[in-house]
């Protein structure tokens, strides 16, 4: 029997806000909406700190685009890695989850260094596994995408709803799971419903 994959539903309460211009009216507005934001942001730390959800996490920054020629898995020396600020924001992004007593059962990560280093700082050696399914999908072939990917749903969808899951990967593997694009240490939430996966949140980690 072919396993039925869960359907993406879009909820998108981004919690990120840009002003380009402002006079004294939308100043004000701007700080209404900061407000509302903030109150958005402490209701997510609120449901997390109930379990049940799924951290996809974007990699901390790392200059650049992609990796060089003729990188290697498992030598970091030929990879694209974190900056020295990457790596400060990937500590930031562990202490502030500590600090709203979220519990996190498991994290997975990408094979790539990046993201093995981003979710060391913020949780830890001891609780990261990596999972070739959340590597990056860049040049790999579409059938091993697709199964990656379908991979990736069911776990998501079969999450424990006590504990909360990390996954820290990739821009192009968060944008197939739910659509969105996401920042570098930004998190996009997701919890399953029945046959769905919903995006109940974002929170960007300066």
């Amino acid at each position: 029997m072919q396993n039925k994959l869960p359907h993406i539903t879009r909820r998108d309460f981004s919690l990120s806000l840009a002003v380009l211009t402002m006079n004294q009216s939308t100043l004000a507005q701007s700080t209404l909406a900061q407000t509302a934001l903030a109150a958005n942001e402490q209701a997510l730390w609120r449901e997390l700190r109930n379990g049940g959800y799924v951290l996809l996490i974007r990699h901390a920054d790392a200059p650049g685009t992609f990796d060089p020629p003729g990188f290697k898995l498992g030598v970091c020396s030929t990879q694209r890695n974190l900056s020295e600020e990457g790596r400060t924001q990937s500590r930031r992004l562990g202490e502030l989850i500590r600090a709203q007593n979220v519990a996190i059962a498991q994290v997975f990560s990408s094979e790539w260094c990046r993201c093995i280093d981003t979710a060391t700082l913020a949780f830890g050696a001891d609780k990261v596994q990596t999972w070739p399914a959340i590597s990056s999908p860049r040049g790999g072939d579409e059938k091993q995408k697709l199964a990656n990917l379908a991979a990736v749903r069911r776990r998501i969808s079969r999450a424990s709803l006590k504990t909360n899951m990390v996954l820290v990967t990739h821009m192009f593997n968060i944008q197939d799971i739910t659509g969105l694009g996401a920042a570098q240490g930004e998190i996009v939430v997701l919890r399953a419903q029945d046959e769905h996966l919903l995006v109940v949140g974002r929170i960007v980690v300066a």
